[in-house]
């Protein structure tokens, strides 16, 4: 995150004594990145954060693979995912690699009889339905329909949902989120010409101090496992902070988009990248404005990276029976490309309407029995005319 933020109370001079009020003293923490090298941020607790009670189960959550080298073009039905009341229960890994793990989820309820913990990877949660608020040891952050959640590895977090039906997509990344580098400058300031600007972040607030013993319940995923770990005390103990390590939001409804006299490539919609991948927010926008534009995609070929893309609202102008939900794996190897008719549909209309997220990964991705399940088994042949 290229912003130093800060909540609560710490002392003036990093690494030196931060006393309580009555009487002893608060027990720092460095929560960093890529060894000391990273985006860090220093936590102060009113309880030492490495008291554990209990190991009390460990499971694994694997993903099951169903296709392990994939060259099938694929469309998921997403919202044929059936809703769950258990928020891990409800996340379903749909398209997984070493890099990252493709996944939806519908839960009903809200995530608040245990915590949780991601060890391996940073999460980015994007909300499709439900509103609510990401309750974490650094402060709580508001949703609703369209924003992002980014999540760094290592944070404990509960969800809120102020509803019941709730669909999200999400990313978890063996690599760190950052917004792409060609929109900063050399100190991290966002650039003029970025489609986005550090005012469009939603940032922590409401930090919530818990001074509490007893057993707190923290499910934490690593490696494909998951442990049940009991605390001896209230996990969001944090008195303040401060730093550039800490989970934010971005609603895609603030992405401006970057439109041109003809069409513009997917890369000027990109939101968020990794070593690994990129993300990229497709908005309402107007179409390209040169004379003979055409304001459909071109053919190209995946060379280079698996495409996924999730639809979100609108009309999908480039593919046909596109519907909320549905989910499209575009394999490295093969090219793709507007459906038939949809070349020819699009000359004339001067703006679209549709909502989308893309994912592009630079490793081929596998395909899991989860999203067989939801898959409708004849994209693949959707190009022939």
């Amino acid at each position: 995150m290229p912003l130093y933020h800060k909540l609560g109370n710490f002392p003036q001079k990093r690494h030196t004594q931060f006393e309580k009020p009555n009487g002893g003293l608060y027990y720092e923490q460095l929560f960093g990145t890529e060894g000391f090298n990273g985006h860090s941020s220093l936590l102060y607790h009113v309880h030492r954060p490495t008291q554990i009670k209990e190991i009390t189960k460990s499971y694994s959550v694997e993903p099951k693979i169903a296709i392990g080298k994939n060259i099938k073009s694929l469309l998921l039905k997403g919202f044929e995912l059936k809703p769950e009341d258990d928020f891990l229960d409800s996340r379903k890994a749909m398209l997984v690699n070493k890099d990252c793990t493709v996944g939806l989820a519908a839960p009903r309820q809200s995530l608040c009889n245990y915590f949780y913990k991601n060890a391996d990877a940073d999460e980015m949660i994007f909300i499709h339905k439900g509103k609510g608020k990401l309750r974490t040891m650094m402060g709580n952050i508001p949703f609703e329909y369209g924003d992002y959640l980014i999540i760094p590895r290592g944070i404990i977090y509960q969800i809120d949902f102020e509803t019941s039906e709730n669909r999200l997509f999400y990313v978890e990344s063996f690599a760190p989120f950052y917004t792409p580098k060609r929109y900063k400058n050399d100190s991290g300031q966002h650039l003029e010409h970025s489609p986005f600007c550090e005012r469009d972040f939603i940032l922590p607030t409401e930090l919530e101090t818990h001074d509490e013993k007893g057993d707190f319940l923290i499910k934490l995923k690593k490696e494909g496992m998951m442990h049940e770990i009991i605390y001896a005390t209230h996990p969001f103990d944090v008195v303040g902070w401060d730093g550039y390590n800490f989970p934010y939001g971005f609603s895609i409804h603030n992405f401006e988009p970057i439109t041109g006299r003809v069409h513009q490539p997917p890369p000027v919609h990109q939101t968020f990248e990794t070593s690994t991948f990129v993300v990229c927010s497709f908005v309402p926008r107007l179409y390209d404005y040169h004379p003979k534009a055409i304001p459909a995609p071109y053919n190209h070929s995946n060379i280079d990276s698996d495409e996924v893309l999730y639809y979100v609202d609108g009309d999908f102008m480039s593919r046909n029976n596109i519907e909320q939900g549905h989910i499209t794996l575009h394999p490295k190897g093969i090219p793709h490309g507007p459906a038939p008719g949809a070349m020819e549909r699009s000359i004339g209309h001067t703006e679209t309407h549709e909502l989308a997220v893309m994912v592009d990964t630079f490793r081929p991705l596998m395909v899991t029995e989860e999203a067989m399940g939801l898959d409708d088994g004849q994209y693949y042949k959707s190009w022939v005319e």
